[in-house]
């Protein structure tokens, strides 16, 4: 299963004093990097938040916002007016020790701390929280396995075409080192004639066959073969794996490199770069995967 880094999801629930909107979004991150932003009346729920948005998603740049549409009797600050009687009494015993003239208005006094304040909730009701942010991470979520989909038709198809090309790429082998050793063969007879020198056939068949041995690029072959089915196996498991994909996509490309470096027939090596090319586009769709 592929599930996208990028997705979005929102959801809502009515509480006695107010209703809370949620929304998270998600964007491309090599690691987990989880931010919210709360209203300061809830700001005591930030861990639980923190918490359950680990448990439920492994990468990306996440980013949760929380709003509050208050019910009327909620709107507005609560006001002390025992407080602010208490600022104001000793304000003006404090002006007539010192001979001050008490020409202060009460809406100074507004400010001061415990005069006026907004509600703040406690942390009861941890269960609808948890209710809360789990209908926004499954929106979330719906939203990257829609997009996680799109995403494998475009790499599937990519990597069907370097499968393909693997298999050009051991015709090619098995066609050019031939040639290349009778090639080989060719030269030393000819070099040999025209110097008219005498050289143990043993010690040319020796010779060609260490160069044969360098030339060899069965084993690469088959361990890219043996990647692309554990590619395929991974992409259809249970959950999104986009990490092992990735190290594997540099798996497949240092096999691809070392072939290149082995032979070098040129149409083996102009499929080598398409190969690499089609592994880089498969790369850099994996990196938008969790």
């Amino acid at each position: 299963m592929f599930l996208s880094m990028t997705g979005f999801g929102r959801a809502s629930r009515d509480f006695p004093w107010g209703m809370v909107i949620l929304e998270i979004s998600s964007v491309n991150h090599r690691y987990q990097e989880i931010g919210v932003k709360l209203p300061k009346e809830i700001s005591s729920f930030e861990s639980l938040f923190m918490s359950l948005l680990r448990d439920r998603l492994k990468r990306g740049k996440v980013r949760l916002n929380a709003e509050i549409a208050w019910v009327v009797e909620y709107r507005t600050a609560r006001l002390d007016e025992n407080a602010l009687a208490s600022y104001y009494n000793r304000l003006k015993e404090i002006a007539r020790r010192v001979g001050a003239p008490p020409n202060f208005e009460l809406t100074s006094l507004l400010a001061l701390p415990g005069v006026c304040d907004s509600p703040r909730l406690d942390a009861n009701g941890v269960g609808e929280w948890e209710v809360l942010i789990g209908e926004a991470v499954d929106a979330l979520i719906e939203m990257k396995k829609s997009e996680g989909e799109k995403l494998w038709v475009v790499i599937e198809a990519d990597l069907t075409v370097f499968e393909n090309l693997t298999r050009s790429l051991s015709t090619r082998w098995k066609a050019a080192s031939s040639d290349a050793l009778e090639s080989l063969r060719t030269r030393v007879k000819k070099t040999m004639e025209r110097f008219d020198l005498e050289l143990d056939p043993n010690r040319v068949a020796q010779e060609v066959s260490l160069l044969a041995d360098r030339w060899d690029v069965s084993e690469e072959l088959a361990r890219l073969s043996s990647h692309i089915s554990k590619f395929r196996e991974i992409a259809s498991g249970s959950g999104s794996e986009g990490r092992k994909l990735d190290f594997l996509i540099q798996e497949m490309n240092r096999e691809i490199n070392t072939m290149g470096s082995k032979v070098g027939d040129v149409e083996f090596r102009w499929t080598v770069v398409e190969a690499k090319s089609c592994l880089e586009r498969i790369r850099e769709q994996i990196q938008n995967v969790e």
